[in-house]
């Protein structure tokens, strides 16, 4: 989906730095078990979004994988009205489903089948469906589609001068140096959606 190398690789290192804080966040402490579970499927958000990046991930498969990310949504949104008692709780635990559920929208993208965007005529000849592969996803899109992707652009782009913020700001009040990324792991995450839903808009 990104075209500019460099621009790939600063995306794939965001999210692979962010697979590896919330690697390192289950390993490093006894944690409740919905913990594990909820840093774990960042884990593996975070490895199928840096693999997304590159365009040997139109080979794989997109079904199971969307499947699973909107049961991770689901999950979020379950943990969000019973799992926790604070609004601010529920708040986090509602971006987090939002964070899988972007994360199927992906893979909805990249399968024709389940998100049909544009004609099978127009799908029929290898070339064509090529040539479709190297544009945006919004090309030739009705408008509701590029809706969402400006949504998520904006959404995330916004999530992510959030998080860094936060993070300049709690980490005057860590006494502990060898913490995880936390806030900053959070906004790579974020920066990272954030670009990958621009180049559903524009070819970058």
């Amino acid at each position: 989906m990104i075209h500019e190398l460099v621009l790939r690789w600063v995306v794939t290192g965001l999210f692979l730095l962010s697979a590896a804080d919330c690697g390192f966040a289950i390993v490093t402490k006894r944690r409740p078990w919905t913990v594990v579970v909820n840093h774990g499927l960042h884990f593996v958000m975070a490895v199928a979004m840096a693999v997304m990046t590159w365009p040997s991930s139109a080979q794989l498969p997109t079904t199971g994988p969307a499947v699973f990310f909107l049961l991770a949504a689901l999950w979020f949104v379950t943990m969000a009205v019973v799992g926790v008692r604070t609004t601010a709780l529920r708040g986090l635990y509602g971006y987090h489903g939002l964070m899988m559920l972007a994360t199927a929208w992906m893979y909805a993208i990249m399968n024709g089948d389940l998100l049909p965007l544009r004609s099978k005529s127009d799908m029929s000849m290898p070339d064509m469906a090529m040539s479709a592969m190297n544009m945006p996803a919004s090309s030739g899109s009705p408008i509701w589609f590029t809706a969402v992707n400006w949504f998520g652009t904006l959404s995330f782009a916004a999530a992510a001068v959030f998080w860094t913020y936060r993070y300049f700001i709690e980490r005057h009040h860590e006494a502990n140096r060898y913490r995880t990324l936390g806030n900053l792991g959070e906004a790579m995450m974020a920066a990272g959606f954030a670009i990958l839903f621009l180049a559903t808009l524009f070819r970058i």
